[in-house]
């Protein structure tokens, strides 16, 4: 992830009609078409098509901006000069797994159970022998939710009302601790073979893709194999893989967990709230080159406290504490940040937090921590959900295949346009349907998604050594 005031547009719209072509043959046809790239660090707007130059890469440098908006506005030139900006929001990989795991480790983690490991948070969440948490499960089922309608509208104001990837790094670490009651090699081997073989066969259609349209990779490639870095694109495929920065950080955290909670158990409370100390660092320090190193290390300090917070839970430490001490500080957080973004919109030029690092941290950091709170103090658990089968069951599929939902919906957005566009050959349908309505393409990506999740989600079953099912 880059950070910065200055923005990369992507091309410029060519053509005028719905929907976005790709390289401009989708420039036609009726209504209004999109201006610019699909992508974060350009808006779309209904004036031009698809205008992405293939042929060209970009270096790792030059990621897309942080949470652009990727609703259809106006796009920046792309001859503006790449800075240290943002990027897009990843909206979500997630813990899929269930509370207990059924894989080859039994011989391990009978031999962890014999060591003592501090008392786990007591819950109802495992009375039903080994069921899932529903609170959990219908936060991350909201974040998804909020990231897809993110990536369709951009709406600068929607991270203000729901911190999606806040949300999901500290859901996230709490499932880590608890998962490192096991030897901590185990636990990182399995974190690490669940998320590849996702990545893997997700990128082999990307890669193919801006091969296929001129893309020429160097070395960087590895990072396709591994994504420690940010993997390198092309300009043309940018709104595929940009989302990946969340990948990158997630590993990073699985890899540094252990460590971490060994820190972390020394003085819970000091190392919470120190958390929040590197990202006044990097924002008030020393400016760090950009690259790869600087956006790794700036994506782990805005979320080092939501990550912790999730140990927190899982360590019974926020359960300890008292309920005005959690709303006064969570409240601080939450007016910092709040005060921060709108303080600083001029400098880059919009409130939203995904581009402002240390509002982002703050802002999460404050809206995080009662949620898991109100989880550990009160030990909610959402099983009123069963009442309600199908929303019960749509959770069920969305906690499943949530690494399906985040790699897959952004092409299922950018394959909505031309999609929509055949649409315009109807008269029935452009008489009766509203073609030109965000919402309308909105509800095609959710299509396409519902799609994807049976034609690849057996990938993440595969991953996780279960018998592969259509839907979870």
């Amino acid at each position: 992830m880059t950070w910065g005031a200055e923005q990369q547009g992507q091309g410029q719209g060519q053509g005028q009609g719905q929907g976005q072509g790709y390289e401009g043959e989708y420039g036609y046809g009726h209504g209004s078409g999109y201006d610019g790239g699909y992508g974060h660090g350009l808006a779309h707007g209904y004036d031009g098509g698809y205008a992405y130059d293939p042929g060209q890469g970009l270096p790792y440098a030059q990621t897309p901006a942080y949470g652009q908006p990727t609703a259809y506005g106006q796009s920046a030139p792309y001859e503006e000069q790449w800075q240290y900006v943002p990027e897009p929001e990843g909206p979500v990989l997630t813990e899929t797994e269930t509370e207990t795991e059924t894989e080859t480790e039994t011989a391990a983690a009978e031999a962890a159970a014999a060591r003592p490991v501090p008392a786990p948070v007591p819950s109802r969440e495992k009375a039903a022998g080994g069921g899932r948490d529903r609170y959990f499960d219908a936060l991350r089922a909201v974040a998804l939710v909020r990231v897809v309608t993110y990536h369709t509208f951009g709406w600068a104001w929607a991270g203000l009302v729901f911190p999606s990837m806040g949300v999901m790094f500290a859901l996230a670490g709490t499932l880590m601790a608890k998962s490192l009651e096991r030897p901590a090699l185990t636990v990182v081997r399995s974190r690490i073979r669940r998320l590849l073989p996702p990545f893997w066969f997700w990128g082999l259609f990307v890669v193919v893709a801006m091969l296929i349209h001129g893309w020429m990779p160097g070395w960087q490639m590895v990072f396709w194999i591994v994504p420690v870095g940010d993997p390198p694109g092309s300009r043309w495929g940018v709104q595929a893989w940009e989302i990946l920065w969340y990948l990158r950080t997630y590993l990073w955290f699985v890899l540094l967990s252990p460590p971490l909670l060994k820190i972390f158990r020394k003085a819970p409370v000091p190392v919470l709230l120190l958390s929040l100390v590197p990202v006044l660092v990097l924002q008030y320090g020393p400016h760090l080159s950009d690259g790869r190193l600087g956006s790794a290390l700036t994506d782990l300090a805005v979320y080092l406290f939501c990550w912790l917070v999730g140990f927190a839970h899982r360590e019974g430490v926020l359960q300890r504490l008292k309920p005005a001490a959690v709303v006064l500080a969570s409240a601080a957080a939450l007016a910092y940040g709040g005060w921060y973004a709108l303080a600083h919109r001029s400098e880059y030029g919009t409130y939203d937090l995904d581009e402002i690092p240390l509002a982002q941290a703050f802002w999460s950091a404050g809206f995080v921590t009662p949620l898991m709170y109100f989880k550990a103090y009160y030990d909610v658990d959402f099983a009123w959900l069963a009442r309600f089968r199908r929303l019960d069951r749509a959770v069920t599929v969305f906690n499943g295949r949530a690494v399906t939902i985040y790699l897959w919906h952004e092409i299922a957005l950018i394959l909505a346009v031309p999609l929509i566009d055949q649409f315009w050959k109807v008269p029935a349908f452009e008489k009766w349907l509203p073609l030109e309505s965000q919402w309308f393409m909105f509800a095609v990506g959710w299509v396409l998604i519902w799609i994807a999740i049976p034609l690849f989600g057996w990938v993440e079953d595969v991953a996780a050594r279960k018998r592969p099912r259509l839907l979870p």
